[in-house]
């Protein structure tokens, strides 16, 4: 284990204010928490960590802000959220059906195209440190999703996207963007008709009371970017950023291992519930759904250029990755 030497002990105290949106015992929460506990580990006390989840700080609304202006020192907000403030190129992470895997996904994420996409973010003053998976989205409502005709008058709840507004349209539904903390009470007053989320999401924030059919779509995927305020980043001196980072990199591969648990889990869970119906996709189905959203892949690159879109199919989608 790591010890503070005679220099770090006398260095000053350092606070970092880790706030996110979703309860504890999400893969977001329990990295969240690891990383508090392997700084405090590293640093001997020195460094302190404090997690808000579940909005308590701040939510999908303002969290962005809060970092920008120094309120808090780190977030990991969803991929989705960073082309609604001026990084576009992340909007290739919502393209519908475009990875197969994680395996495909982690390919970007670890590789030069994730590493460009975190420098991209010094653009609107984050600093990006590393991706965390969820996992894959699937759709949910009062009744099976299993065709496109079946999306037709749905509003159905998503973040704010404009990939994923596109997508909806694209099926025939309404979308209709609100903060995650509102997802659950909307769902279950009728102001939406259903959802899109990884399976440990649909459990973790209580949705399986609210939505009697889980359709296992796989259309999506959903991750996050962990981000520091760059002044914070900037006052740290070498030892504290290594031990930050070398933290959330140990932090980040649990919370990728548990998010593919966790969701292997839960749909064991639903499967075995009385109250939830899981339904599958046959191949003609999936194959119908993906036409019908195509018209989002070519509104993306008349906005984004198609180089992004051809370098992830180049290097992650059209080769062997084993």
């Amino acid at each position: 284990m790591w010890q503070a030497g005679p220099v770090q002990a006398a260095q000053a105290e350092v606070l970092v204010r880790f706030s996110h949106v979703v309860a504890q015992d999400t893969p977001k929460g329990q990295m969240a928490s690891r990383f508090k506990k392997l700084v405090e580990q590293r640093s001997g006390g020195r460094i302190r960590v404090e997690v808000y989840p579940d909005s308590q700080l701040y939510g999908d609304d303002d969290e962005m802000e809060a970092l920008q202006l120094g309120a808090v020192e780190m977030l990991a907000p969803s991929l989705s959220k960073f082309g609604t403030v001026g990084v576009s190129e992340f909007e290739v992470f919502d393209l519908p059906f475009l990875f197969h895997d994680l395996e495909q996904v982690r390919c970007v994420t670890r590789g030069p195209i994730g590493r460009q996409l975190l420098q991209r973010l010094l653009r609107q003053q984050m600093v990006g440190l590393g991706f965390l998976d969820n996992g894959f989205k699937q759709m949910s409502a009062g009744k099976p999703i299993q065709n496109v005709q079946d999306f037709k008058g749905l509003r159905i709840r998503i973040q704010a996207s404009r990939v994923l507004t596109a997508q909806m349209r694209s099926l025939g539904a309404h979308p209709v963007v609100l903060p995650f903390d509102e997802t659950q009470r909307a769902l279950a007053t009728g102001v939406v008709d259903g959802a899109e989320n990884p399976l440990s999401n649909f459990l973790t924030q209580g949705l399986a009371s609210v939505q009697r059919s889980v359709t296992l779509t796989s259309h999506g995927y959903l991750g996050y970017a962990v981000v520091s305020n760059p002044r914070f980043w900037a006052s740290l001196d070498e030892t504290d950023r290594g031990i930050l980072t070398s933290a959330l990199n140990d932090a980040l591969e649990e919370g990728n291992r548990l998010s593919a648990q966790m969701n292997q889990q839960a749909l064991a869970t639903l499967r075995e519930s009385s109250g939830v119906r899981v339904h599958a996709l046959s191949s003609a189905q999936r194959d119908a759904m993906r036409r019908a959203v195509q018209p989002v892949y070519d509104s993306f690159q008349r906005r984004v250029g198609a180089n992004l879109l051809s370098q992830v199919q180049r290097d992650c989608l059209s080769r062997d990755l084993g």
